[in-house]
């Protein structure tokens, strides 16, 4: 079941930023309804192509209010139980309900790095965009070598392997 928002929870991020959901989902699914005409709550997040959600659980842990919720993992929750995350600035504490009511918390520190600090590419050089068109420099630039004759003119290498 994809992630889906109960309207009965979420404020819209009422008085923050930016919507919380709505930045942080991967594909682009949340949306916020500033007037109420997609989703018949006025102001209030929505998944709006459920079918395309990957269940990343981004959106459920991100959310102030607790109002995302998404299905529970076989691998960490039995059937038939529900799980939420609840995040802040330190932790994430993630609450297992079984189907027998007995609850389960588990606590995790959370990344110290400020949001949007991250440096992905740190001391790395700006990419070279002519590199692109040379299929073998993308991801294997000077890692191999490769002898392309046992292609042939299957891939379209001529008998000199060029």
């Amino acid at each position: 079941m994809p992630a889906y928002v109960r309207a009965d929870k979420c404020d819209g991020c009422n008085g923050r930023e930016r919507v919380e959901c709505v930045h942080i989902c991967p594909n682009d699914l949340m949306k916020l309804d500033a007037d109420g005409s997609d989703s018949g709550h006025e102001l209030k997040a929505y998944n709006q192509e459920p079918e395309q959600c990957w269940e990343c659980y981004c959106c459920v842990k991100v959310c102030p209010q607790n109002a995302v919720e998404c299905r529970a993992y076989a691998d960490f929750v039995p059937l038939g139980g529900s799980v939420q995350p609840l995040r802040d600035e330190s932790k994430i504490v993630w609450t297992i309900r079984f189907r027998n009511g007995e609850k389960k918390r588990f606590k995790f520190p959370v990344r110290t790095t400020p949001d949007g600090s991250a440096d992905p590419y740190g001391d790395e050089p700006e990419a070279d965009l002519a590199d692109l068109a040379d299929h073998g420099q993308l991801f294997t630039a000077n890692t191999h070598e490769c002898d392309f004759s046992q292609f042939g003119a299957a891939v379209g290498v001529d008998d000199a392997g060029s």
